[in-house]
């Protein structure tokens, strides 16, 4: 493995790439039969947020910081951001106490910096004084040009991974679900159902917490582009089980 060093942040291990097709090559436009659908309703042990307000995010306490807005898109109204001081914050760690998980999000990015951290799940530690705790997980992108890639990130007690491979891009501008799951024994990343990489780790149940929507929890590497919905599983799902655009 090696580590990435990104603007603002600590190293990282990356897992070692798996490749679904051209080196380079932007991968967004797939055959409509791969894309699937979405299922018709949730199972009864999913949650979903959806990002068609400000406030009370999924029934939860949240938080504006700067000045997020309400716009349509194809799938209902979506939060906007404006990759400089927008974000959300609130009050829960959707995938506390889970062994396992998949971790969904439909969102569009919309160019920008180089590296953004758009949703944040972060660990904390609600006593008087405790120190703030580096045990999370969330999705960033890394944008060159036109064309963005996917890094899904989690650490914890015994275990620190990093899914990003930096050749496998998309365009900016478009709708996107992306995933990352933890079956019991391995981490994947995935594009509209399509697997970006894999690794095995050491993973364990996270902490009470809260979410950042649009930047990271320490306020850098804001995210510009929209935010409509996130899904979250007690369980590592199935690539034909995951939504897609």
């Amino acid at each position: 493995m090696t580590a990435l060093k990104g603007p603002g942040d600590l190293s990282r291990p990356i897992a070692r790439r798996v490749v679904l097709g051209g080196l380079g090559a932007l991968s967004a436009t797939l055959p409509a039969a791969a894309m699937g659908r979405r299922p018709p309703r949730d199972a009864p042990d999913q949650m979903r947020w959806t990002f068609d307000r400000l406030t009370n995010i999924g029934g939860v306490a949240t938080t504006v910081e700067g000045d997020p807005r309400l716009i349509d898109s194809p799938y209902g109204r979506a939060v906007q951001f404006d990759g400089v001081d927008d974000r959300l914050v609130i009050d829960r760690h959707p995938l506390a106490g889970m062994s396992q998980f998949t971790f969904e999000a439909l969102f569009r990015p919309d160019g920008g910096i180089f590296a953004q951290r758009w949703f944040h799940l972060n660990e904390e530690d609600p006593s008087p004084g405790a120190p703030p705790s580096v045990t999370r997980m969330l999705f960033e992108i890394r944008v060159t040009g036109q064309a963005w890639s996917l890094d899904a990130f989690t650490t914890g007690p015994g275990y620190k991974q990093t899914l990003l491979f930096q050749d496998k891009l998309f365009p900016v501008g478009q709708w996107y679900w992306v995933a990352q799951s933890y079956d019991g024994k391995t981490y994947r990343a995935f594009v509209n159902g399509q697997l970006q990489g894999e690794a095995d780790i050491a993973f364990t149940p996270q902490g009470r917490g809260r979410s950042s929507i649009g930047a990271r929890m320490n306020k850098i590497d804001y995210f510009k582009g929209a935010v409509r919905e996130a899904r979250f599983t007690p369980r590592g799902l199935a690539p034909e089980a995951l939504l897609r655009t």
